[in-house]
């Protein structure tokens, strides 16, 4: 495969009719300087990092503003906007982090707070859509968390511009974008562009495959990867009695760098399964990528680095690629091998100027 170089500007527009699932993220270099506007950036304690990153990446269009977390003694929400008067008429956002539905209530509070202190407009910025994984009733009396949650975001009262810009980023179903009312305006974006960047970057790029573990997350990726003419490797899981395993269905990983894509991961069974058997089948290095690391209960502690000399796959990955989406996640893994960050600070700094 020759050389991966980056495709310019007008050759990744799709034409009509054409990849019509690719919708690029928010370019802030094609927002003309008079649309383009200044934002108070509020956040939750555990955000404080990323909103930092968000300042540094903006150009000067965001500063931060300050929110005191408090709570009373029986364990309810002591909030406090500071300088509540100075952000009338601005254009306002919250990035917010529902890892835990403890911290709900209280954000919920702030986000719902805001909108109504007479700014121009206000966005919420949630990284990661937390229970995207529960979209759908299967058996009659599943609740359908994923509903519960847009819902109460599509109550977020409306600024003095209108209804509120809501970014998440790879939210897990795409239907879900259905599930949001008239009041709130969601912009969905994607990790996946921050990963193209860094394989650009790697020394043996030219030997890059990308699989995907199940044919959901080819259906939803695989556009994205089209224009860099990537090979795929694409798995599924078949049943086994009463296990599930996984197998290759199609694709030829034998003597490549294998990169593994899906949209989150929690226990990580799934992506250690597939890299077992990449390398199987002769992967010369398996690596992965997720938007967002979920990690519950230090799941990442079974993801080991590759330590080979380059002749087989050595019992671990190469990379393992996440954004900051879950910023818990980010101070437990960072400076650990094989994790590396890939920072969400640029796509919401130009998002923000939407």
């Amino acid at each position: 495969m020759a050389e991966v170089t980056q495709p310019s500007r007008s050759s990744s527009v799709p034409h009509a009719g054409e990849n019509f699932r690719i919708v690029s993220n928010v370019d802030a270099l094609t927002i003309p300087a008079r649309m383009k506007k200044d934002c108070v950036l509020f956040f939750s304690p555990e955000t404080e990092d990323l909103a930092k990153e968000i300042v540094k990446n903006s150009n000067g269009n965001v500063i931060l503003g300050k929110i005191k977390w408090g709570k009373f003694s029986d364990g309810f929400p002591d909030l406090f906007v500071d300088d509540a008067i100075n952000i009338r008429n601005k254009h306002v956002a919250f990035l917010g982090s529902f890892h835990n539905p403890s911290v709900i209530f209280e954000q919920i509070s702030v986000i719902y707070a805001l909108p109504r202190l007479f700014v121009s407009s206000f966005t919420l910025v949630l990284p990661f859509f937390p229970t995207g994984t529960m979209e759908r009733v299967e058996n009659e009396g599943d609740v359908a968390t994923a509903h519960t949650l847009a819902r109460l975001l599509s109550h977020i009262p409306l600024s003095r511009g209108g209804p509120t810009s809501l970014v998440i980023f790879d939210i897990h179903a795409l239907q879900e974008r259905f599930y949001f009312g008239d009041s709130v305006l969601p912009l969905f974006e994607s990790g996946v562009p921050l990963l193209l960047e860094r394989l650009r970057m790697l020394p043996d790029r030219s030997n890059v495959t990308i699989a995907y573990p199940d044919e959901g997350a080819w259906k939803r990726f695989h556009y994205q990867f089209k224009a860099d003419g990537f090979p795929e490797v694409v798995c599924t899981k078949v049943r086994d009695g009463s296990k599930r395993i996984v197998q290759l269905k199609e694709g030829k990983p034998e003597g490549r760098h294998v990169v593994i894509v899906d949209d989150l991961v929690q226990s990580g069974g799934t992506l250690i399964e597939c890299r077992n058997l990449l390398a199987s089948l002769g992967a010369r290095h398996v690596s992965a990528f997720v938007t967002h690391g979920v990690f519950p209960n230090n799941s990442w502690s079974k993801f080991k680095p590759d330590l080979g000399d380059g002749s087989g796959v050595a019992d671990g990955f190469k990379y393992f690629w996440l954004t900051d989406s879950c910023s818990n996640t980010v101070r437990d893994v960072r400076d650990r091998a094989p994790f590396e960050i890939l920072s969400l600070a640029a796509p919401i700094a130009s998002a923000l100027q939407i």
